[in-house]
């Protein structure tokens, strides 16, 4: 019987069926349309997903239930020994909680361990091939466990919102706030600094959000991230919500050129951060990767 099975939620922008080309296991977010209820990435693609919004479908997001979590626990177990979950930040959802809860009791006690590590999209990916990497090297579930937590802070990421229509329907700023950012051109830049988004900063367009952005994520690097940068241990990384390719490609050249000597990780920004994100969105960041 294989030792670790690594686990992980569709947050991090892996798609459940992608999964086995990573050697990990991902449990689809759930993404409520018209009050259906879909399996990110099992029942709905993200194009049907940002079609539907486009075409102005009610959506909203929920937490995977406990029975969802627990099954593929009992798949895993039956072929491994133990299980690694690592869920999306506890600050951002309760998923991650409700997992500690039910990891703490029969039969999962000593089975499985839920990482609390406050990640989400590429830095959530990352953890979870570095989780695949320790488990390769002889290291145990606790022990991933600890040392994942043990660098929960080793990461930084900004984001970009193009437009405000997402974050007034799901009650996040208020619907003035909303018209007269729309008529200013104002793109709100996000952060990411451990388990709390928070509000960083505003510019006009795009590509003065990006400049933001990349300044920001600059310093980071150069200050509280510059060891890791000299260890070699630090990438960059980059996600979006639905964007023009060649928009995207450009972005991407960019962050690049600015950081030669690292590593870029690319994965697209999932439906269930797209329903408050809307189309045109874009996220940059830094993670720790031995």
């Amino acid at each position: 019987m294989p030792g670790i099975a690594i686990m992980t939620d569709s947050n991090c922008g892996i798609m459940p069926s992608e999964g086995a080309d990573y050697g990990i296991h991902v449990l689809p977010m759930p993404i409520i349309i018209h009050e259906k209820t879909y399996s990110e990435g099992i029942d709905i693609t993200l194009e049907d997903f940002y079609k539907r919004q486009a075409e102005g479908a009610a959506i909203s997001t929920s937490q995977p239930s406990p029975g969802d979590v627990t099954a593929m626990w009992d798949r895993l177990l039956a072929e491994f020994d133990e299980v690694v979950f690592i869920p999306m930040s506890s600050g951002l959802s309760n998923t991650c909680q409700t997992a500690l809860i039910l990891a703490n009791d029969e039969p999962y006690k000593g089975k499985v361990f839920v990482v609390d590590n406050h990640r989400i999209s590429v830095t959530q990916a990352v953890s979870a091939l570095e989780a695949k990497n320790l488990a390769r090297s002889g290291k145990s579930g606790a022990q991933i466990k600890q040392i994942l937590e043990d660098e929960a802070m080793e990461a930084t990421i900004y984001i970009a919102v193009d437009t405000l229509e997402y974050l007034k329907k799901g009650g996040r700023i208020t619907a003035a706030a909303a018209a007269i950012g729309t008529v200013l051109k104002l793109k709100p830049v996000l952060t990411i600094q451990g388990d709390k988004l928070d509000s960083y900063a505003k510019a006009r367009g795009m590509k003065s959000a990006f400049r933001t952005m990349l300044e920001a994520l600059k310093h980071d690097i150069t200050t509280r991230l510059a060891p890791l940068r000299a260890q070699g241990k630090l990438k960059i990384g980059i996600a979006n919500t639905a964007m023009e390719s060649d928009k995207l490609e450009a972005f991407k050249a960019e962050l690049q050129a600015d950081f030669p000597d690292m590593e870029m990780v690319y994965f697209p920004l999932t439906a269930s951060i797209g329903t408050h994100v809307g189309p045109g969105g874009l996220g940059i960041g830094a993670v720790r990767s031995d």
